[in-house]
């Protein structure tokens, strides 16, 4: 196995062979013919001839060898004409491909066969993101479970990204100031793409009070496949589960920043769903569940 750039492709040797001088030329070229078209994974698109003239290569990223259409031919004689349409060719794609990221530079998109749509062909659902997001207390985190036993039920495949959960990992080098709030709301928004990629039905379950930090995930994917429910639970009844303390902890001075105490959340100005829930009136979280169902049955994400 030898790499050219960023790819691996297979060498394809062939032993040696010694002919008597009674051999005519093409007997020596049928010979070789055969042993290459038995050589275990060797595919050549021209006739190779046995001959002990000079071979000549082509260098592609520092490497000595012929290359042409992703086949490597190392060892075998390749006319000018070929070597230069190679060269031009391999050099043309790199050149065309090499992006600069952010901070990262030289790298380049690889493609696969296997694309989305296929995916979600075996997985007969669309892949998308459920982003819930309200004030702590508001209830995401059992709606995003409740939603999750739902699909599971009905063959669908899942996967919750819980704010305080990826904190543990992933984001666990993040604090609660604004910027790296930031920087959690965009490291899960470009995880939840990669879920979706996959034709998985991604539940992101977060406070993510900023609405520039949502709207940025929303830009990440296709046009309709980021859908925000917006948990719309008042201050005071948020305040009053606590199921965490952490309100407590906010009032007594003991937390800096708490959303909803000394940090703004900005509700959402045009989300897809929003489930409010009242001091008298409280939906159990089944019943917010099926109402996010249906929306992605309306919608066709609950088949391919």
């Amino acid at each position: 196995m030898v790499a050219v750039g960023s790819s691996s492709v297979l060498r394809c040797s062939l032993p040696e062979f010694e002919f008597p001088e009674s051999f005519s030329s093409s007997s020596k070229i049928g010979l070789v013919k055969n042993a290459v078209r038995f050589h275990p994974r060797a595919y050549l698109t021209a006739p190779i001839k046995a001959s002990e003239e000079p071979r000549t290569s082509l260098y592609v990223n520092g490497e000595s060898d012929s290359v042409c259409g992703g086949i490597r031919l190392s060892g075998f004689e390749t006319d000018s004409e070929s070597i230069n349409n190679c060269a031009s060719s391999s050099a043309g794609k790199n050149i065309r491909q090499m992006s600069t990221i952010g901070k990262s530079t030289n790298i380049m998109w690889h493609e696969c066969s296997v694309e989305k749509l296929d995916r979600q062909m075996l997985l007969q659902q669309k892949g998308c993101v459920v982003w819930i997001t309200g004030l702590s207390g508001s209830g995401k985190s059992t709606l995003a479970c409740a939603l999750s036993r739902g699909l599971h039920s009905r063959g669908k495949l899942t996967y919750v990204l819980d704010g305080d959960n990826v904190r543990h990992g992933l984001n666990c080098d993040l604090s609660f100031k604004a910027e790296d709030r930031a920087e959690n709301i965009r490291r899960i928004g470009e995880v939840a793409k990669l879920f979706a990629d996959a034709g998985i039905i991604c539940i992101a379950s977060l406070i993510s009070p900023y609405r520039k930090d949502r709207d940025a995930c929303r830009s990440l994917l296709p046009e309709g496949d980021f859908i925000e429910v917006f948990m719309d639970v008042p201050l005071q009844v948020c305040e009053a589960r606590d199921p965490k303390g952490l309100y407590k902890l906010a009032r007594a001075g003991k937390i800096k920043g708490f959303t909803g105490i000394d940090d703004p959340y900005e509700p959402p100005l045009n989300c897809e769903i929003v489930l409010q829930q009242k001091e008298e009136v409280s939906e159990s979280p089944c019943e917010m569940a099926e109402k996010v169902i249906f929306y992605l049955e309306v919608k066709g994400y609950l088949q391919a």
